[in-house]
Protein backbone atom coordinates (compact mmCIF):
# COMPACT_ATOMS: atom_id res chain seq x y z
CA UNK A 1 0.00 0.00 0.00
CA UNK A 2 1.03 3.62 -0.18
CA UNK A 3 2.48 5.56 2.10
CA UNK A 4 2.91 2.50 4.69
CA UNK A 5 6.74 3.64 5.53
CA UNK A 6 5.64 6.96 5.95
CA UNK A 7 2.54 6.15 7.66
CA UNK A 8 4.33 4.00 10.30
CA UNK A 9 6.67 6.72 11.11
CA UNK A 10 4.55 9.69 11.65
CA UNK A 11 2.62 7.19 13.97
CA UNK A 12 5.71 6.46 15.86
CA UNK A 13 6.70 10.35 16.60
CA UNK A 14 2.54 10.92 17.34
CA UNK A 15 2.87 8.67 19.95
CA UNK A 16 5.60 9.65 21.73
CA UNK A 17 3.48 12.95 21.58
CA UNK A 18 0.74 11.35 23.02
CA UNK A 19 2.79 10.06 25.94
CA UNK A 20 3.55 13.31 27.14
CA UNK A 21 0.72 15.12 29.52
CA UNK A 22 1.88 19.07 28.66
CA UNK A 23 3.49 19.69 25.33
CA UNK A 24 6.47 21.95 25.12
CA UNK A 25 7.78 24.18 22.68
CA UNK A 26 10.89 21.47 22.44
CA UNK A 27 8.32 18.40 22.31
CA UNK A 28 6.94 19.87 19.26
CA UNK A 29 10.01 20.49 16.98
CA UNK A 30 11.55 17.33 18.01
CA UNK A 31 8.72 15.47 16.62
CA UNK A 32 8.71 18.00 13.57
CA UNK A 33 12.33 16.90 13.39
CA UNK A 34 10.87 13.41 12.93
CA UNK A 35 8.47 14.57 10.67
CA UNK A 36 10.81 15.92 8.70
CA UNK A 37 13.36 12.70 8.18
CA UNK A 38 9.72 11.06 7.57
CA UNK A 39 8.95 12.85 4.61
CA UNK A 40 12.85 13.28 3.36
CA UNK A 41 12.78 9.12 3.24
CA UNK A 42 9.13 8.97 1.89
CA UNK A 43 11.25 11.06 -0.88
CA UNK A 44 9.52 14.45 -0.51
CA UNK A 45 10.87 17.34 -2.00
CA UNK A 46 13.52 18.76 0.25
CA UNK A 47 12.46 22.23 0.50
CA UNK A 48 8.47 21.03 0.38
CA UNK A 49 9.33 18.53 3.75
CA UNK A 50 11.23 22.12 5.61
CA UNK A 51 8.81 24.10 4.62
CA UNK A 52 6.09 21.93 5.48
CA UNK A 53 7.46 21.32 9.44
CA UNK A 54 8.18 24.79 9.31
CA UNK A 55 4.20 26.00 9.13
CA UNK A 56 4.11 23.37 11.34
CA UNK A 57 5.93 24.15 14.04
CA UNK A 58 5.06 27.96 14.01
CA UNK A 59 1.62 27.40 14.51
CA UNK A 60 1.70 24.02 16.95
CA UNK A 61 3.79 26.31 19.69
CA UNK A 62 0.97 28.60 19.47
CA UNK A 63 -0.59 29.46 22.79
CA UNK A 64 -4.07 28.48 22.03
CA UNK A 65 -2.38 24.44 21.16
CA UNK A 66 -0.08 24.56 24.16
CA UNK A 67 -2.51 25.32 26.61
CA UNK A 68 -4.93 23.17 25.70
CA UNK A 69 -6.03 20.25 27.14
CA UNK A 70 -5.49 17.84 24.49
CA UNK A 71 -2.10 19.42 22.75
CA UNK A 72 -0.76 16.13 20.88
CA UNK A 73 -4.41 15.80 19.21
CA UNK A 74 -4.18 19.70 18.38
CA UNK A 75 -0.67 18.97 17.25
CA UNK A 76 -1.98 15.95 14.88
CA UNK A 77 -5.15 18.41 13.45
CA UNK A 78 -3.00 20.74 12.13
CA UNK A 79 -0.42 18.32 10.83
CA UNK A 80 -3.57 16.74 9.06
CA UNK A 81 -4.67 20.66 7.65
CA UNK A 82 -1.12 21.12 6.69
CA UNK A 83 -0.56 17.64 4.80
CA UNK A 84 -4.32 18.78 3.15
CA UNK A 85 -3.38 22.06 2.04
CA UNK A 86 -0.07 20.72 0.74
CA UNK A 87 -2.02 18.34 -2.15
CA UNK A 88 -4.08 20.78 -3.29
CA UNK A 89 -6.71 21.31 0.07
CA UNK A 90 -9.46 20.51 -2.05
CA UNK A 91 -10.35 17.97 -5.16
CA UNK A 92 -9.82 19.78 -8.53
CA UNK A 93 -12.74 18.65 -11.06
CA UNK A 94 -12.35 18.09 -14.91
CA UNK A 95 -12.37 21.79 -16.97
CA UNK A 96 -15.13 20.44 -19.55
CA UNK A 97 -15.86 22.92 -22.32
CA UNK A 98 -19.00 25.56 -22.63
CA UNK A 99 -19.78 23.89 -26.21
CA UNK A 100 -18.80 20.05 -26.45
CA UNK A 101 -16.59 18.58 -27.17
CA UNK A 102 -14.17 18.85 -24.58
CA UNK A 103 -10.94 18.01 -25.45
CA UNK A 104 -8.73 16.41 -22.99
CA UNK A 105 -4.46 15.70 -24.06
CA UNK A 106 -3.16 12.91 -21.73
CA UNK A 107 0.74 13.44 -21.81
CA UNK A 108 3.64 11.81 -20.11
CA UNK A 109 6.77 9.46 -20.43
CA UNK A 110 6.58 6.49 -22.10
CA UNK A 111 5.54 3.09 -19.38
CA UNK A 112 3.80 6.20 -17.44
CA UNK A 113 0.71 3.99 -17.64
CA UNK A 114 -0.90 7.02 -20.33
CA UNK A 115 -2.67 4.51 -22.54
CA UNK A 116 -4.52 2.52 -19.89
CA UNK A 117 -5.40 5.56 -17.75
CA UNK A 118 -6.87 7.32 -20.90
CA UNK A 119 -9.28 4.32 -21.02
CA UNK A 120 -9.77 4.63 -17.53
CA UNK A 121 -11.01 7.97 -17.97
CA UNK A 122 -12.71 7.13 -21.11
CA UNK A 123 -14.98 4.42 -18.55
CA UNK A 124 -15.06 6.89 -15.68
CA UNK A 125 -16.73 9.81 -17.52
CA UNK A 126 -18.85 7.26 -19.23
CA UNK A 127 -20.48 6.02 -16.12
CA UNK A 128 -21.14 9.59 -15.49
CA UNK A 129 -23.17 9.97 -18.71
CA UNK A 130 -20.60 11.15 -21.29
CA UNK A 131 -19.81 9.57 -24.82
CA UNK A 132 -16.36 9.67 -24.95
CA UNK A 133 -13.90 8.84 -27.71
CA UNK A 134 -10.59 7.48 -27.78
CA UNK A 135 -8.06 8.68 -29.96
CA UNK A 136 -4.51 7.01 -31.18
CA UNK A 137 -2.02 9.62 -31.31
CA UNK A 138 0.68 7.49 -30.44
CA UNK A 139 2.29 6.92 -33.89
CA UNK A 140 5.56 5.60 -32.79
CA UNK A 141 5.35 2.92 -29.59
CA UNK A 142 4.91 -0.95 -31.36
CA UNK A 143 1.62 -1.88 -30.61
CA UNK A 144 0.47 1.22 -29.27
CA UNK A 145 -2.51 1.70 -31.26
CA UNK A 146 -3.34 -1.95 -31.27
CA UNK A 147 -3.11 -1.27 -26.82
CA UNK A 148 -5.37 1.54 -27.21
CA UNK A 149 -7.95 -0.31 -29.05
CA UNK A 150 -8.20 -3.25 -26.63
CA UNK A 151 -8.29 -1.19 -23.62
CA UNK A 152 -10.98 1.19 -25.29
CA UNK A 153 -13.31 -1.87 -25.82
CA UNK A 154 -13.05 -3.05 -22.26
CA UNK A 155 -14.19 0.52 -21.40
CA UNK A 156 -16.35 1.22 -23.94
CA UNK A 157 -15.51 3.65 -25.55
CA UNK A 158 -14.79 3.61 -29.24
CA UNK A 159 -11.06 4.48 -30.70
CA UNK A 160 -10.18 6.98 -33.28
CA UNK A 161 -6.89 6.24 -35.77
CA UNK A 162 -5.48 6.66 -38.70
CA UNK A 163 -2.24 4.48 -38.23
CA UNK A 164 1.08 6.67 -39.02
CA UNK A 165 -0.82 9.72 -40.13
CA UNK A 166 0.36 13.03 -38.49
CA UNK A 167 -0.66 12.89 -34.67
CA UNK A 168 -1.46 16.70 -34.89
CA UNK A 169 -3.46 15.88 -37.80
CA UNK A 170 -5.28 12.77 -36.46
CA UNK A 171 -6.19 15.11 -33.30
CA UNK A 172 -7.79 17.58 -35.78
CA UNK A 173 -9.90 14.85 -37.86
CA UNK A 174 -10.43 12.95 -34.13
CA UNK A 175 -12.06 16.34 -32.84
CA UNK A 176 -14.05 16.80 -35.98
CA UNK A 177 -15.17 13.15 -35.85
CA UNK A 178 -16.67 13.91 -32.78
CA UNK A 179 -18.86 17.15 -33.47
CA UNK A 180 -20.35 14.77 -36.13
CA UNK A 181 -21.43 11.68 -34.57
CA UNK A 182 -21.88 13.41 -30.84
CA UNK A 183 -19.11 12.35 -29.01
CA UNK A 184 -18.93 14.75 -26.12
CA UNK A 185 -15.40 14.19 -24.70
CA UNK A 186 -12.42 13.59 -26.85
CA UNK A 187 -9.45 12.24 -24.73
CA UNK A 188 -5.75 12.40 -26.55
CA UNK A 189 -3.55 9.42 -26.46
CA UNK A 190 -0.19 11.11 -26.93
CA UNK A 191 3.17 9.21 -27.87
CA UNK A 192 5.73 9.06 -24.92
CA UNK A 193 9.25 8.89 -24.95
CA UNK A 194 11.91 6.93 -22.64
CA UNK A 195 13.16 10.88 -21.23
CA UNK A 196 12.07 14.19 -22.35
CA UNK A 197 13.16 15.67 -25.40
CA UNK A 198 12.48 18.36 -28.07
CA UNK A 199 11.22 16.58 -30.54
CA UNK A 200 8.79 15.23 -28.16
CA UNK A 201 7.58 18.27 -26.72
CA UNK A 202 7.73 20.08 -30.79
CA UNK A 203 5.08 17.58 -31.27
CA UNK A 204 3.34 18.05 -28.12
CA UNK A 205 3.17 22.17 -28.61
CA UNK A 206 1.50 21.51 -32.03
CA UNK A 207 -1.55 19.59 -30.97
CA UNK A 208 -1.99 22.05 -28.35
CA UNK A 209 -2.10 25.00 -30.84
CA UNK A 210 -4.37 23.38 -33.10
CA UNK A 211 -6.98 21.49 -30.94
CA UNK A 212 -6.63 24.11 -28.45
CA UNK A 213 -6.93 21.09 -24.82
CA UNK A 214 -9.63 22.05 -22.23
CA UNK A 215 -7.09 19.83 -20.29
CA UNK A 216 -3.59 18.56 -20.69
CA UNK A 217 -3.32 15.89 -18.02
CA UNK A 218 -0.20 14.55 -17.44
CA UNK A 219 0.59 10.74 -16.40
CA UNK A 220 3.45 10.42 -13.62
CA UNK A 221 3.90 7.05 -12.29
CA UNK A 222 4.65 7.86 -8.65
CA UNK A 223 6.92 4.93 -8.06
CA UNK A 224 9.35 6.70 -9.49
CA UNK A 225 9.30 9.49 -6.19
CA UNK A 226 10.84 12.91 -6.99
CA UNK A 227 12.04 11.63 -10.54
CA UNK A 228 8.07 12.10 -10.82
CA UNK A 229 8.01 15.28 -9.35
CA UNK A 230 11.03 16.54 -12.07
CA UNK A 231 9.32 15.11 -14.93
CA UNK A 232 5.83 17.30 -13.86
CA UNK A 233 7.88 20.40 -13.72
CA UNK A 234 9.17 19.85 -17.23
CA UNK A 235 6.10 18.85 -19.06
CA UNK A 236 4.47 22.08 -17.35
CA UNK A 237 7.16 24.50 -17.98
CA UNK A 238 6.50 23.86 -21.72
CA UNK A 239 3.15 23.06 -21.75
CA UNK A 240 1.27 24.71 -19.27
CA UNK A 241 -0.75 21.55 -17.99
CA UNK A 242 -3.50 21.72 -15.95
CA UNK A 243 -3.30 18.57 -13.91
CA UNK A 244 -1.92 15.65 -12.99
CA UNK A 245 -2.64 12.07 -12.54
CA UNK A 246 -0.88 10.16 -10.47
CA UNK A 247 -0.69 6.04 -11.04
CA UNK A 248 0.32 3.17 -8.89
CA UNK A 249 -0.82 4.50 -5.56
CA UNK A 250 -1.70 1.22 -4.70
CA UNK A 251 1.87 -0.04 -4.86
CA UNK A 252 4.57 0.23 -2.64
CA UNK A 253 4.85 3.94 -3.47
CA UNK A 254 6.62 6.03 -0.92
CA UNK A 255 4.72 8.83 -1.42
CA UNK A 256 7.11 11.50 -2.46
CA UNK A 257 5.23 12.60 -5.42
CA UNK A 258 1.76 12.97 -4.37
CA UNK A 259 3.20 15.12 -1.90
CA UNK A 260 5.61 17.34 -3.91
CA UNK A 261 3.86 17.81 -7.39
CA UNK A 262 0.97 20.41 -6.47
CA UNK A 263 3.69 22.33 -4.35
CA UNK A 264 6.56 22.18 -7.10
CA UNK A 265 4.06 22.61 -9.75
CA UNK A 266 1.72 24.63 -8.52
CA UNK A 267 -0.77 22.10 -10.33
CA UNK A 268 -3.44 19.76 -8.86
CA UNK A 269 -3.61 16.02 -8.45
CA UNK A 270 -6.85 15.19 -10.32
CA UNK A 271 -6.82 11.43 -10.62
CA UNK A 272 -5.35 8.59 -8.65
CA UNK A 273 -4.47 5.48 -10.25
CA UNK A 274 -5.15 2.61 -7.95
CA UNK A 275 -4.96 -0.51 -9.38
CA UNK A 276 -4.48 -2.46 -12.45
CA UNK A 277 -8.23 -2.85 -13.41
CA UNK A 278 -10.08 -0.12 -15.77
CA UNK A 279 -12.09 0.26 -12.39
CA UNK A 280 -9.33 1.59 -10.61
CA UNK A 281 -9.26 5.33 -11.04
CA UNK A 282 -10.28 7.29 -7.84
CA UNK A 283 -11.14 11.56 -8.19
CA UNK A 284 -8.04 12.47 -5.94
CA UNK A 285 -9.38 14.10 -2.45
CA UNK A 286 -6.70 15.84 -0.82
CA UNK A 287 -8.15 15.87 2.91
CA UNK A 288 -9.08 11.89 2.29
CA UNK A 289 -5.35 10.99 1.27
CA UNK A 290 -4.41 13.27 4.38
CA UNK A 291 -6.60 10.99 6.41
CA UNK A 292 -4.98 7.61 5.33
CA UNK A 293 -1.04 8.93 5.75
CA UNK A 294 -2.16 9.59 9.29
CA UNK A 295 -3.91 6.20 9.89
CA UNK A 296 -7.24 7.98 9.82
CA UNK A 297 -8.75 5.70 7.15
CA UNK A 298 -11.12 7.23 4.28
CA UNK A 299 -14.65 5.77 5.13
CA UNK A 300 -15.87 8.31 2.05
CA UNK A 301 -14.05 6.52 -0.73
CA UNK A 302 -14.91 2.96 0.71
CA UNK A 303 -18.70 4.62 0.36
CA UNK A 304 -18.31 5.59 -2.89
CA UNK A 305 -16.30 2.82 -3.61
CA UNK A 306 -19.76 0.05 -2.83
CA UNK A 307 -21.84 2.76 -4.59
CA UNK A 308 -19.91 2.82 -7.64
CA UNK A 309 -18.79 -0.99 -7.84
CA UNK A 310 -21.51 -3.08 -5.86
CA UNK A 311 -24.78 -4.81 -7.91
CA UNK A 312 -27.17 -2.90 -5.69
CA UNK A 313 -29.62 -5.32 -7.03
CA UNK A 314 -27.92 -7.70 -6.25
CA UNK A 315 -26.82 -6.38 -2.54
CA UNK A 316 -30.70 -6.28 -1.94
CA UNK A 317 -31.55 -9.57 -2.76
CA UNK A 318 -28.20 -10.60 -0.55
CA UNK A 319 -30.22 -8.76 2.46
CA UNK A 320 -33.32 -10.19 1.80
CA UNK A 321 -31.49 -13.79 2.29
CA UNK A 322 -30.19 -12.65 5.61
CA UNK A 323 -33.21 -11.39 7.20
CA UNK A 324 -34.62 -15.06 6.36
CA UNK A 325 -31.66 -16.93 7.51
CA UNK A 326 -31.40 -18.46 3.94
CA UNK A 327 -27.72 -18.01 3.04
CA UNK A 328 -26.16 -20.56 1.61
CA UNK A 329 -22.42 -21.52 -0.50
CA UNK A 330 -24.04 -19.64 -3.89
CA UNK A 331 -24.12 -16.78 -1.67
CA UNK A 332 -20.76 -16.51 -0.21
CA UNK A 333 -19.52 -16.91 -3.54
CA UNK A 334 -21.37 -14.22 -5.04
CA UNK A 335 -20.67 -12.01 -2.44
CA UNK A 336 -16.89 -12.52 -2.32
CA UNK A 337 -17.30 -11.34 -6.52
CA UNK A 338 -18.80 -8.23 -5.16
CA UNK A 339 -16.01 -7.43 -2.55
CA UNK A 340 -13.35 -8.50 -5.36
CA UNK A 341 -14.81 -5.57 -7.64
CA UNK A 342 -13.69 -2.86 -4.52
CA UNK A 343 -9.82 -3.80 -4.85
CA UNK A 344 -8.02 -5.61 -3.03
CA UNK A 345 -8.25 -6.68 0.87
CA UNK A 346 -5.93 -4.61 2.33
CA UNK A 347 -6.67 -1.85 0.41
CA UNK A 348 -10.74 -1.78 1.82
CA UNK A 349 -9.30 -2.75 5.65
CA UNK A 350 -6.71 0.06 5.25
CA UNK A 351 -9.97 2.90 4.73
CA UNK A 352 -11.74 1.45 7.88
CA UNK A 353 -10.50 4.05 10.63
CA UNK A 354 -8.83 2.62 13.43
CA UNK A 355 -7.74 -0.56 11.83
CA UNK A 356 -4.73 0.88 9.83
CA UNK A 357 -1.54 -0.21 11.96
CA UNK A 358 -3.41 -3.61 12.00
CA UNK A 359 -4.26 -3.85 8.55
CA UNK A 360 -0.24 -2.62 7.92
CA UNK A 361 1.20 -5.90 10.11
CA UNK A 362 -1.16 -8.68 8.47
CA UNK A 363 0.59 -10.36 5.98
CA UNK A 364 -2.41 -10.89 3.94
CA UNK A 365 -2.60 -13.06 0.94
CA UNK A 366 -4.77 -11.78 -1.57
CA UNK A 367 -5.60 -15.06 -3.30
CA UNK A 368 -7.39 -16.56 -0.59
CA UNK A 369 -10.77 -15.71 -2.02
CA UNK A 370 -9.78 -17.15 -5.06
CA UNK A 371 -9.00 -20.55 -3.07
CA UNK A 372 -12.20 -20.53 -0.79
CA UNK A 373 -14.33 -19.96 -4.65
CA UNK A 374 -12.40 -23.09 -6.16
CA UNK A 375 -13.51 -25.01 -2.63
CA UNK A 376 -17.11 -23.73 -3.26
CA UNK A 377 -16.93 -24.36 -7.00
CA UNK A 378 -16.01 -27.45 -6.41
CA UNK A 379 -19.03 -28.52 -4.22
CA UNK A 380 -21.97 -30.05 -5.98
CA UNK A 381 -25.28 -28.07 -6.54
CA UNK A 382 -26.85 -29.58 -3.51
CA UNK A 383 -23.27 -29.28 -0.92
CA UNK A 384 -23.72 -25.12 -2.21
CA UNK A 385 -27.40 -25.13 -1.20
CA UNK A 386 -27.15 -27.31 1.52
CA UNK A 387 -23.51 -27.30 3.53
CA UNK A 388 -24.78 -29.36 6.66
CA UNK A 389 -24.86 -32.34 4.00
CA UNK A 390 -21.10 -32.08 3.33
CA UNK A 391 -19.54 -35.36 5.50
CA UNK A 392 -16.04 -36.52 5.84
CA UNK A 393 -15.80 -38.09 2.28
CA UNK A 394 -17.42 -35.12 0.69
CA UNK A 395 -14.88 -32.76 1.85
CA UNK A 396 -12.36 -34.93 0.50
CA UNK A 397 -13.36 -34.60 -2.64
CA UNK A 398 -13.77 -31.07 -2.44
CA UNK A 399 -10.62 -30.23 -1.19
CA UNK A 400 -9.09 -32.36 -4.62
CA UNK A 401 -11.29 -31.03 -6.77
CA UNK A 402 -9.66 -27.62 -5.99
CA UNK A 403 -6.58 -28.66 -5.26
CA UNK A 404 -6.69 -27.89 -0.96
CA UNK A 405 -6.83 -29.67 1.99
CA UNK A 406 -9.48 -31.02 3.83
CA UNK A 407 -8.39 -28.55 6.73
CA UNK A 408 -9.13 -25.50 4.59
CA UNK A 409 -12.20 -27.49 3.73
CA UNK A 410 -12.97 -27.39 7.12
CA UNK A 411 -11.85 -23.59 7.79
CA UNK A 412 -14.14 -22.50 5.81
CA UNK A 413 -16.95 -24.81 7.14
CA UNK A 414 -16.00 -23.13 9.77
CA UNK A 415 -16.07 -19.71 9.16
CA UNK A 416 -19.02 -20.22 7.18
CA UNK A 417 -20.97 -21.59 10.39
CA UNK A 418 -19.91 -18.53 12.24
CA UNK A 419 -21.74 -16.46 9.20
CA UNK A 420 -24.99 -18.37 9.89
CA UNK A 421 -24.82 -18.06 13.50
CA UNK A 422 -24.55 -13.80 13.26
CA UNK A 423 -27.22 -13.38 10.56
CA UNK A 424 -29.33 -15.60 13.36
CA UNK A 425 -28.49 -13.25 16.28
CA UNK A 426 -28.73 -10.42 13.89
CA UNK A 427 -32.27 -11.46 13.46
CA UNK A 428 -33.15 -12.65 16.61
CA UNK A 429 -35.55 -10.83 19.22
CA UNK A 430 -36.12 -10.80 22.88
CA UNK A 431 -39.31 -11.92 24.90
CA UNK A 432 -40.15 -7.76 24.21
CA UNK A 433 -39.99 -8.43 20.41
CA UNK A 434 -36.75 -6.09 20.42
CA UNK A 435 -33.90 -7.04 18.80
CA UNK A 436 -31.39 -8.56 20.24
CA UNK A 437 -27.92 -7.16 20.99
CA UNK A 438 -25.67 -8.09 18.00
CA UNK A 439 -22.83 -10.16 18.03
CA UNK A 440 -19.35 -9.45 17.22
CA UNK A 441 -18.12 -8.38 13.83
CA UNK A 442 -15.96 -11.63 13.13
CA UNK A 443 -18.39 -13.18 11.23
CA UNK A 444 -20.45 -10.61 9.80
CA UNK A 445 -21.02 -10.90 5.34
CA UNK A 446 -19.31 -8.24 3.77
CA UNK A 447 -16.40 -8.39 6.38
CA UNK A 448 -13.28 -8.56 4.05
CA UNK A 449 -11.17 -9.84 6.56
CA UNK A 450 -12.90 -12.46 7.62
CA UNK A 451 -10.91 -15.15 5.85
CA UNK A 452 -7.85 -13.78 6.84
CA UNK A 453 -5.14 -16.85 7.02
CA UNK A 454 -7.94 -18.98 5.62
CA UNK A 455 -6.24 -21.21 2.95
CA UNK A 456 -2.36 -21.81 2.32
CA UNK A 457 -2.74 -22.90 -0.91
CA UNK A 458 -0.97 -26.03 -0.35
CA UNK A 459 -1.82 -29.17 -1.97
CA UNK A 460 -3.16 -32.25 -0.36
CA UNK A 461 0.31 -34.35 -0.14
Amino acid sequence: MAFEGLSEKLSEAFRRLRNKGKLTESDVKNAMREVRMALLEADVNYKVAKDFTGKVTERAVGADVMESLTPAQMVIKIVNEELTALMGSEETRLNFAGKPPTIIMMCGLQGSGKTTHSAKLAKMLKKQGHRPLLVACDIYRPAAIEQLKVVGGQAGAPVFEMGQEDPVTIAKAAVRRAKDYGHDVVILDTAGRLHIDEKLMEELKNIKEEVHPNEILLVVDSMTGQDAVNVAKSFDEMLDISGVILTKLDGDTRGGAALSVKAVTGKPIKFAGIGEKLDDLEVFHPDRMASRILGMGDVLTLIEDAENRLDQKKAEEMAKKFQQNKFDMNDLYEQMQQIKKMGSIKGILSKIPGIGKQVREMDFDERQMDRIGAMILSMTKAERENPKIINPSRKKRIAAGSGMRVEDVNGLMKKFEEMQKFMKGMNARDKYGRKKRLPGLGGMPMNPGMFHGQGDGKRKK
